[in-house]
């Protein structure tokens, strides 16, 4: 797997990203803003205007006026805060129409959003949260994954709203659309890679071998136990830094909810 960029600008001809300077456990370097470009009509797509950073905001309208283009319209993967807070703002700055997270339209899996000589292919991706979506540019052979699959480490089942059976089907459809053309991995968080369908193929198999893990656990752990899912964590993601334990305890929820329904 070839890492591509962080930061910074251009990634292929006609996307770019531009990187928040909001790094933490849960965002890694920061959130990455894609900046997708019809060149036919110099309007742009943007997913993911992150938090509310106006320094950032500024230095996508900056990007944005540097290639001459407009903002056509906005679009969110899902509804974070480090993806949405700064879509207000956003839209007062630039008038744009904005879709996802409960805004505008919601999306149906297969839906087509064209902007120019843009055309997506939106894959309804739920499992991190319940509103999470994907978008797949095919021609430019781009699959934007907002936090279903990050360009390093792996992604959260957020329980209660994040559910393990959703977002084991979400890897399954992606890793379908990476092998029929999306090639290039754009995430919400981390670098973009070169091989899309390997890192989701690594997606599934970690999630099997934590399961796995996860059920030796139960084997061994007393049913009593006052706090069960913190108890899995300390044994089950013991190599992982304590920082995102709060983050792996509501993935284990998740993945208990899930053993119990394979009963």
């Amino acid at each position: 797997m070839t890492e591509v960029v962080w930061t910074g600008g251009a990634v292929s001809d006609r996307s770019a990203v531009i990187l928040c300077p909001n790094p933490g456990p849960m965002t890694l370097e920061g959130t990455n803003t894609w900046v997708l470009h019809s060149t036919s009509t110099d309007e742009v797509i943007v997913v993911d205007p992150g938090p509310l950073d106006e320094e950032h905001l500024t230095a996508i309208e900056n990007y944005v006026e540097q290639i001459g283009a407009r903002v056509a319209l906005t679009l969110v993967t899902h509804g974070h805060f480090d993806h949405d807070e700064g879509v207000p703002l956003w839209v007062e700055r630039t008038g744009s129409p904005v879709r996802g997270a409960g805004r505008g339209e919601s999306f149906e899996d297969g839906d087509r959003i064209s902007s120019g000589d843009i055309d997506l292919r939106v894959l309804v991706t739920p499992g991190h949260t319940k509103d999470s979506v994907s978008f797949a540019w095919d021609e430019e052979r781009l699959l934007l994954t907002g936090d279903t699959v990050l360009g390093r480490g792996t992604s959260i089942v957020a329980h209660p709203d994040g559910n393990l059976t959703s977002y084991l089907a979400s890897l399954e459809a992606l890793y379908a659309a990476a092998s029929e053309g999306g090639s290039l991995l754009a995430p919400g968080h981390g670098p973009a890679t070169t091989d899309a369908a390997a890192v989701i193929d690594f997606y599934r198999k970690h999630r099997a071998e934590r399961l796995e893990q996860v059920r030796a656990a139960l084997k061994d752990s007393d049913p009593d136990t006052e706090d069960l899912a913190q108890a899995i964590v300390e044994l089950v993601y013991a190599d992982v830094s304590k920082d995102v334990w709060p983050a792996a305890k509501a993935t284990v929820q998740a993945q208990l909810e899930y053993l119990e329904l394979q009963r």
